[in-house]
């Protein structure tokens, strides 16, 4: 049985103008040890996607369909407080924007002391000491003098590192990370995808990563699954996905990368821009960007077909 399973997830967004569909019946699975990286163009449904798992849509978004499971339970459907419980303990979730995480009012050691000692049977001394071990596996120089800083005396990088501490600190099974190396330079995200490759491989812990960043995800994640217009138009292991994707979009998408094997004037592009929620095109909803398209990309939209390696969602791939 997987740790996270995803199950037809669809999200709605009503307004006065009808219903946005902004993820349309998404389904994965993650196994305990296992990183799956998430990627796609801004707006592809991949930050929301994690928002939907730990219950933080925001209003008026609501999950209309569909069913997510951790560990065999369901939780889609708990209530405000039990879900609560879990997001802390059970799913740690590490977030693009530091503020939002963190409160300015505390020292960062009472932050992460709190949310240890919430989850975990620990005293206030074991807590502190777990405090500064956390600290410095990520990359927090002394860390036992900067225990009792506060945010805003940390940089942008620093107080990242601070936010990736305190969404592990409860050793949580699994983590949602949303971009979680963006602010952070070279040698850092280095040291932040030891630490989660670390995590997967010492705790078992499972990890979405999502990222727009191809480099981070060929580094850090077991399998990958690329999203378009809220939903996933293809999945599977993360070497396949990059060497021979299946999907005309994952193509572009890895053909817009530039190479240090191969030199070239000018990088591919794909033509034209992902669709409006208010404007999602019949069939399949790349068609109008995609160099392959066909008469049935029109009329008909395509599930996850088996191609190869990995799963796409194209008419290429099916059998007559």
């Amino acid at each position: 049985m997987p740790l996270l399973d995803v199950r037809d997830l669809t999200v709605e967004f009503p307004t006065r103008r009808g219903t946005l569909r902004a993820l349309d019946r998404v389904s994965f699975s993650i196994e305990s040890g296992e990183i799956l990286g998430v990627v796609g163009e801004s707006g592809a449904g991949k930050s929301l996607t994690g928002a939907a798992i730990v219950g933080l849509l925001e209003r008026p978004g609501r999950i209309a369909s569909g069913e997510i499971r951790l560990d065999g339970q369901r939780i889609d459907n708990l209530a405000p407080e039990p879900l609560r419980r879990i997001r802390g303990r059970r799913i740690g979730t590490i977030f693009q924007d530091p503020l939002t995480t963190l409160n300015p009012l505390y020292t960062i050691g009472r932050q992460l002391t709190e949310t240890m000692q919430t989850h975990m049977r620990l005293t206030d001394a074991e807590a502190r000491r777990k405090a500064i071990g956390w600290l410095d596996r990520v990359g927090i120089p002394a860390a036992a003098q900067r225990i009792d800083a506060y945010p805003h005396e940390f940089s942008g990088g620093q107080r990242q590192r601070v936010v990736i501490a305190l969404a592990l600190c409860a050793e949580p099974a699994l983590v949602i990370a949303d971009e979680p190396t963006t602010a952070l330079d070279v040698s850092i995200q280095a040291q932040i995808i030891t630490l989660l490759k670390n995590l997967t491989r010492d705790h078992g812990t499972a990890v979405m990563l999502v990222t727009h960043d191809m480099g981070v995800i060929a580094e850090t994640a077991d399998r990958v699954a690329v999203m378009y217009a809220g939903r996933i138009v293809e999945i599977g292991p993360v070497a396949a996905v990059i060497r021979q994707p299946a999907h005309p979009y994952t193509d572009g998408l890895m053909a817009s990368i530039p190479s240090l094997e191969h030199r070239v004037d000018r990088l591919r592009q794909i033509d034209g821009a992902m669709p409006r929620l208010d404007a999602i095109p019949a069939g399949c909803r790349f068609h109008p960007r995609c160099p392959r398209v066909f008469a049935r990309c029109h009329k008909e939209q395509p599930e996850l077909l088996p191609a190869g390696a990995t799963n796409a969602a194209c008419w290429l791939h099916a059998n007559g």
